[in-house]
C-alpha cells in the first residue's frame, strides 16, 4: 500500500532551495563599493570646504588678537579708550562672517548675470572718491570713500569685481584664447580702466595687487605665454614710471635703498623700526601684547607693519605660523582649482588665489625690507574693514564653488551606481 505523497513544508522548501551565494555576494559587494566609492569622494570634495572654512576663521580670530595686542596703545593716544580699534574691527568680522556664509550659497548662475554691474558699481563708488568732496586722501593717496560716520575703500570692491569678471569672460573665451585680439578684448578696456580708476588715487600698492590678479587670471586661463611676457612688461614699465611721478613715492625708494627723503621722512623710520621688532622678538618673542615697538615707536603697527609686531610678540615661531596659515590657504585653493571642472570656478578660484597669497607676499616682504614700501595690509590678519569684508566675500565665493564640485562629483557617482549592470 502506497503511502501518500508528503506535502513539503515552508522550512523543507527553505531548506531545499538552492541559493544563489555568489550572485547574493555580488550583489552586496557591489552595494558596498558603491557606498565607499561614493563616500570616499563625499568626504574628498567636503574636506576642501571644511579647510578653508576653518584657516580662514583662525586666521580672522588671530588677526583679532593681533590687532588688539598692536593697537591698544594708539587707541588709547586716539580716542582713551585702549579696545576702539579692536571693536571696530570686530565689528567688521562680524559682519563679513554672514556675507561670507551668504556668498558661499550663492550659485554660479548669480554671478555670470550680475557681475558687470557689480563691476559698474564698483567702478562708480571710485570715481566718487576722486571727482566728488565724499572722498578721503590718507597719506598721499585718495583712495577712500567717506559717507557720514563710515569710511571704506572702493577699490577693495572693485577687486572682488574683477576677479569674478576675469573668471565669467575667459571662461566664455576659453576656445579662443590663442589669439592676441580676444585676450586684449575686453581685458585690456575694462580691467585696465578699473586699474587705472584706482591708480589716478595714488593707491600704487593696490594697483600692483590688481594687476597681478589679471595675470595670475590669464595664465589659469591657458593663456599664451608670450602674451603674459608682453603684459608683465608693460605693467612693469606703467609702475616704475607711475613711482618715480610722486615725491613720496620716490621718497620710499630711496628709503629702501638706505637713503632719505624730505618729501616722506618717516618711511626710513618706519623701516629700521620694523627690522627692530623682528629682531628684539627672537626665536620665542618677548610675549603677546609686550611688544615694545607698537609704543609709538612703529607707524601702521596694526595695519601695513603688523608682521613686525608678530614677530617680535612671538618670535621667529609666530612668524613662520602665519607663513604656514597662507600656505595652507594656498594649498586648500589649488585643491579646488583641480577638483572643480568649471572653467569660471578655476579661474576665479585662481585670480582669488593671487590675490590673496600675492597680498600676502608683498606686506611681508614690505615688512622684511625685501621690496619697497608699498602700504598694503595683510589679508585676513591687518586692520581694515573692507579689507576684511572683500576677503572673507572672496573666499565665500570660492567656498561655493567647493560645494559645487562636491555636489557635482556627488551626482556623478550616483548616476554611476545607478547606470551600473544589474544581475
Amino acid at each position: 500500500m502506497t503511502s501518500p505523497p508528503r506535502v513539503q513544508s515552508r522550512t523543507d522548501r527553505q531548506r531545499t532551495a538552492p541559493r544563489d551565494d555568489t550572485a547574493a555576494g555580488g550583489s552586496r559587494l557591489s552595494g558596498l563599493t558603491a557606498r565607499i566609492s561614493l563616500g570616499k569622494n563625499v568626504t574628498a570634495e567636503s574636506a576642501n570646504y571644511f579647510l578653508l572654512l576653518g584657516v580662514t576663521l583662525f586666521m580672522v580670530a588671530f588677526g583679532l588678537v593681533m590687532v588688539l595686542s598692536s593697537s591698544a596703545v594708539e587707541s588709547h593716544s586716539d580716542s582713551d579708550n585702549f579696545f576702539a580699534r579692536f571693536w571696530s574691527q570686530g565689528a567688521f568680522a562680524l559682519i563679513g562672517l554672514p556675507l561670507m556664509f551668504l556668498v558661499s550659497r550663492l550659485p554660479s548662475r548669480f554671478w555670470k548675470k550680475s557681475i558687470w554691474f557689480l563691476l559698474a558699481a564698483a567702478c562708480f563708488l571710485q570715481v566718487l572718491v576722486l571727482l566728488t568732496p565724499l572722498g578721503v586722501e590718507i597719506g598721499g593717496n585718495r583712495n577712500w570713500l567717506r559717507i557720514g560716520s563710515f569710511t571704506g575703500q572702493p577699490s577693495e570692491a572693485i577687486k572682488v569685481a574683477l576677479v569674478v569678471w576675469l573668471g565669467v569672460v575667459l571662461a566664455r573665451k576659453k576656445d579662443v584664447l590663442d589669439q592676441w585680439k580676444h585676450v586684449a578684448v575686453p581685458v585690456v578696456p575694462v580691467a585696465g580702466g578699473a586699474i587705472a580708476l584706482v591708480l589716478l588715487g595714488g593707491d600704487l600698492g593696490t594697483t600692483v595687487v590688481m594687476a597681478a590678479i589679471v595675470l595670475g587670471a590669464l595664465f589659469y586661463a591657458g593663456v599664451r605665454m608670450r602674451y603674459l611676457v608682453i603684459g608683465t612688461v608693460g605693467m612693469g614699465a606703467i609702475a616704475i614710471a607711475v613711482a618715480l611721478s610722486s615725491a613720496s613715492r620716490v621718497g620710499r625708494i630711496a628709503a629702501y635703498f638706505g637713503g632719505t627723503s624730505a618729501a616722506n621722512p618717516d618711511v626710513d623710520w618706519q623701516i629700521k623700526n620694523g627690522f627692530y621688532a623682528l629682531a628684539s622678538g627672537g626665536v620665542f618673542g618677548v610675549g603677546l601684547g609686550n611688544s615694545h615697538s607698537k609704543w609709538s615707536w612703529l607707524p601702521a603697527a596694526d595695519t601695513d607693519f603688523i608682521f613686525a609686531i608678530i614677530g617680535e610678540e612671538l618670535g621667529l615661531i609666530g612668524a613662520i605660523v602665519v607663513l604656514l596659515l597662507f600656505v595652507m590657504l594656498a594649498v586648500v585653493f589649488l585643491r579646488i582649482i583641480h577638483a572643480s571642472t568649471d572653467p569660471f570656478a578655476r579661474v576665479t578660484t585662481a585670480a582669488i588665489m593671487v590675490w590673496l597669497i600675492g597680498q600676502a607676499f608683498v606686506n611681508i616682504a614690505v615688512v622684511l625690507g625685501v621690496i619697497p614700501v608699498l602700504g598694503v595690509p595683510l589679508p585676513l590678519i591687518s586692520a581694515g574693514g573692507t579689507a576684511m569684508i572683500s576677503s572673507m566675500v572672496a573666499i565665500g565665493i570660492v567656498l561655493s564653488f567647493a560645494r559645487e564640485s562636491s555636489k557635482e562629483s556627488h551626482s556623478n557617482t550616483t548616476t554611476a551606481r545607478s547606470a551600473g549592470p544589474r544581475a
